[in-house]
């Protein structure tokens, strides 16, 4: 039986979306000194939302589903859907919301400007949410677009010339991105019709493919490309290091829920749920895109070694890390995509976990460079040790999540006859290693020395660690990263489901 089937069920892929719209919208209008409505706001809605998906979790991973459409123009509906893979979307971006919301309730208290922070922080959750939910290419491609503008009064928020120039360089990036991937739509509805998304592509491309393979070629180009800038893919991700003028809370935002991950997550739709994993291949397509996701790889690595800002640091360990997704997708076999389509997941985990922990550094002792941090886990364990734990899993030491995402890339690699992809993972957590232990070394095992570099930081000089509205979102964070890679094999694990929507994308193969 459909979850469809059951009356009133086919609205719930709007109230997912409300949740969050209708917090934003009222938040707009509170004064920024009506701290308690506008946290009860945030926090309410975050909540429902995260209930809502685990009331949704056993009936979905189970092969269910929910669908809600609307006209919108002639032939083409407006179209939301709750299924696998947009579930583990959703719960990722509906988790880490409640995390951020709280983290940044404390860390913006008392600046200006809060309530169009969170007015534009929850309207930027609603385009996350709007696609994932996203049943074909022209509902995805306006909630794509209305991500950018919701996130870039975010980036430029706190309004410095840094700050606008950051923004501006955002909104230029994406924007053109943007601009690539509508022509790409367009195009192909022109040709085929509206396209719904569905596991193992939908039909009208597998006629494209076989009448007018090299249309079909150019298509899947032109799609490509314009997600290529908000996945960060080379040489298109000089937007990410320069948006890190953006407060903690919108940098983690970023590259562990919204911004990043729509452009990755629109990868994985045009591969397997639009053209197919087989028609894909079939066209030749899918070996130089694996190819630039490897490339990615190594580059983002590499740059990150030279970044004596951490916030830097960790924006080209973004470049690198979203692209293993970009890499498992784009190999044949349901390892491989497995571990492409959980590493959304667990990358989001531990990116947030280091970002928080940047933040809690820089607002509790005033500390921006890795060059400062000697000494700093005698100062705050607790924040110490959550960056550990999200360093040890992006370098893919076990138990972390991280261990697990790369273990099954390697597997899958092997298994259809790439081994140069084992070469591109060892190579990549060597640079991994090489540009976060030191900073573990530093935190742990230097001394601070007679005049540490937190000396004379007076805002919270007494405290051992931030307070609790900070702290916690960040250890909770680290546990979810650490639980995620303990608990991998067990029922509704993300890498149990990531490996069913691998196994419905090659069903009929």
């Amino acid at each position: 039986m459909n979850l469809t089937d059951l009356p009133g069920l086919n609205y719930v892929p709007v109230l997912l979306l409300m949740t969050s719209l209708v917090p934003g919208v009222l938040i707009f209008f509170l004064r920024d000194e009506q701290v308690r409505l506008r946290t009860v706001l945030n926090v309410s809605g975050a909540v429902a939302k995260v209930g809502l998906v685990v009331v949704l979790v056993p009936p979905i991973v189970a092969g269910r589903s929910l669908e809600w459409r609307s006209p919108f123009l002639p032939g083409i509906d407006l179209v939301l859907r709750v299924e696998q893979l947009s579930l583990l979307f959703l719960g990722l971006s509906a988790l880490l919301w409640l995390a951020t919301t709280v983290y940044a309730i404390g860390y913006l208290e008392g600046s200006p400007g809060r309530s169009r922070f969170f007015g534009f922080f929850s309207l930027c959750v609603t385009a996350t949410v709007g696609i994932a939910l996203a049943g074909n290419l022209v509902t995805f491609v306006i909630f794509y677009e209305f991500l950018t503008l919701a996130t870039f009064p975010l980036v430029a928020h706190r309004g410095t010339p840094q700050a606008i120039a950051g923004a501006r360089t955002y909104l230029v990036y994406t924007l053109s991105g943007g601009i690539v991937l509508l022509a790409g739509v367009a195009w192909l509805t022109h040709l085929v019709g509206p396209v719904e998304f569905t596991a193992g592509g939908a039909q009208q491309l597998a006629h494209l493919a076989t009448t007018e393979p090299r249309l079909a070629q150019a298509v899947f180009v032109l799609l490509i490309a314009g997600l290529a800038v908000k996945a960060a893919l080379i040489p298109v991700h000089g937007w990410l290091p320069r948006a890190m003028v953006a407060p903690a809370p919108v940098s983690a935002l970023l590259h562990a829920v919204a911004v990043v991950k729509a452009g990755v997550f629109g990868i994985v739709r045009v591969v397997h749920h639009t053209y197919g994993v087989e028609v894909a291949d079939t066209l030749g397509v899918l070996l130089p895109l694996a190819v630039l996701a490897a490339a990615t790889i190594i580059f983002g690595s590499t740059l990150a070694l030279f970044q004596d800002d951490l916030k830097r640091r960790l924006a080209y360990s973004t470049v690198s890390q979203v692209s293993y997704v970009t890499l498992g997708i784009a190999v044949v076999g349901v390892v491989s995509t497995t571990g492409g389509i959980v590493h959304l997941v667990h990358q989001g985990l531990m990116k947030i976990t280091l970002f928080f922990c940047a933040g809690l550094f820089a607002e509790t002792l005033g500390l921006h460079k890795v060059s400062e941090l000697r000494g700093v886990g005698r100062r705050m364990p607790v924040t110490a040790a959550a960056f550990t734990v999200g360093a040890l899993g992006m370098i893919g030491l076990p138990p972390v999540a991280g261990f697990v995402s790369k273990w099954q890339l390697g597997l899958g690699g092997i298994e259809a006859g790439h081994p140069w992809i084992v070469a591109v993972l060892l190579t990549s957590s060597l640079l991994n290693a090489a540009y976060f232990l030191p900073i573990v070394y530093r935190l742990w095992f230097l001394d601070p020395g007679e005049s540490p570099p937190w000396e004379g930081v007076r805002t919270t000089a007494r405290r051992l660690e931030a307070p609790p509205s900070l702290l916690l979102p960040a250890v909770a964070a680290a546990l979810f990263a650490l639980l995620a890679g303990l608990l991998a094999e067990m029922p509704y694990s993300p890498l149990e489901v990531a490996r069913k929507i691998a196994e419905r994308s090659y069903l009929g193969l």
